[in-house]
């Protein structure tokens, strides 16, 4: 047990208003998203506002990413604000992040009323000292301590050309009461190169996810056995990863200790990259290495 917990450790380490946040830049070289005209969640799933927020209205730019290749995400409570003493989300506002596309014509006239595919999903593992699903691991938790970042991986063999890339982070914890879930998305508007010919199935906003699904509809504050995120099933795509920041840090945190069961468990393989992640990275944005950012459209 032990030896496949350090050989698969290794193989890892190889590869309420104050809680509301936005989705605000994409890593890239290029200014190419959409943002909201607010902070405020999105809870009606059935709205106009549901495919890429509230007054989030088409930029001129276009981020581009070759097929195959990783964007990442970035989202704060406040515009502006990308300190990494934040939380992304605050006010435990646990739930899944999850990332979609669809193709369209023309990125930045594109109004997100073709069908969508979704590329990720960080949602939900177990917490095996944890009593309630407050103590689990999830998508938000992630996010936060990970300075709002995360990396997503673009299918390589969709076809070439533009999308909008839909960021979707669900809070759950006034969940289980009607209309209670808090949505929080924004969408980028990019162009794939070097594509192939994939034609995947999709589904449509609004329209994809009900008021009461089971991943919707849900009381986290009592325990949890399982959880389901809305929506379809992911396509292929890269598991949750940090970009390049800055040196080590000398001693991980006791977080560890958590590593074991989640690698024991296939299902828990991604939530223990994450974990891992967390532990090896500082929290901080002041040294960017590779990555670009690219900042964010102010109105």
């Amino acid at each position: 047990m032990k030896s496949t917990f350090v050989a698969a450790l290794s193989a890892l380490a190889a590869r309420e208003v104050a809680g509301h946040a936005t989705f605000q830049q994409l890593w890239h070289g290029s200014s190419c998203v959409r943002l909201p005209a607010s902070n405020s969640p999105v809870t009606n799933v059935g709205s106009r506002d549901f495919i890429c927020n509230a007054g989030a209205r088409p930029v001129g730019g276009k981020c581009p990413v070759r097929a195959g290749g990783t964007v990442t995400v970035e989202m704060h409570q406040q515009p502006g604000d990308r300190s990494c003493n934040n939380e992304a989300i605050g006010g435990a506002h646990w739930g899944p992040v999850q990332v979609y596309l669809t193709k369209v014509a023309d990125a930045t006239t594109a109004d997100g009323s073709t069908g969508w595919f979704k590329i990720f999903s960080n949602s939900w593992a177990k917490n095996p000292s944890g009593r309630v699903g407050d103590d689990d691991e999830w998508g938000t938790r992630d996010l936060s301590e990970c300075c709002g970042r995360m990396d997503v991986k673009i299918p390589s063999d969709i076809p070439s050309g533009d999308y909008l890339l839909r960021a979707e982070a669900l809070a759950l914890h006034t969940a289980g009461q009607a209309g209670g879930a808090q949505f929080y998305m924004s969408c980028y508007q990019i162009t794939v190169e070097g594509g192939g010919d994939a034609s995947p199935a999709t589904v449509r906003f609004p329209g994809a996810y009900s008021s009461g699904d089971p991943g919707i509809r849900v009381n986290i504050h009592g325990a949890l056995s399982n959880y389901v995120a809305p929506g379809p099933p992911s396509t292929p795509a890269a598991p949750t990863r940090r970009p390049a920041l800055a040196a080590p840090v000398a001693s991980p945190p006791a977080r560890l200790a958590r590593l074991q069961p989640l690698l024991l468990h296939p299902a828990g393989l991604p939530r223990a990259e994450a974990t891992l992640k967390r532990a090896l990275w500082p929290r901080t944005a002041s040294a960017v290495g590779l990555a670009i950012l690219a900042a964010p459209n102010v109105r």
